[in-house]
């Protein structure tokens, strides 16, 4: 699973290189400490393998959201609002996702 969800950071990240030129410094960095949790979520345990999927995959839809909003070369303050508020609603979802209780299981199966 660390290589699943590895690999989907490096999908995320490589979509956002592609991006337009459009400012998005702020929601650029709220994305890399997110991913950045959600590996830590990973690597401690405190996600599941489920949760960590869809959170990675919420991190896909605000990327493909900042990709279409860079589109045509600007992006305007409502665009920049709904990016941050998708961002706030996903950190929100590792936040709960974490600290939810549930874990990895760590023994084997005989």
């Amino acid at each position: 699973m660390k290589t699943r969800a590895t690999l989907l950071i490096t999908i995320v990240m490589s979509l956002g290189a592609n991006a337009g030129l459009a400012f998005t410094s702020g929601i650029d960095q709220r994305q890399s400490n997110q991913e950045a949790r959600i590996e830590q979520g990973v690597r401690s345990g405190e996600l599941t393998n489920r949760e960590s999927v869809r959170l990675v995959r919420g991190q896909v839809e605000l990327q493909k959201m900042e990709n279409r909003s860079k589109r045509d070369g600007v992006v305007t303050n409502r665009e920049r609002a709904r990016l941050h508020k998708k961002a706030s609603g996903e950190s929100g979802r590792i936040y709960r996702n974490k600290h939810d209780g549930s874990r990895r299981s760590s023994k084997l199966a005989y």
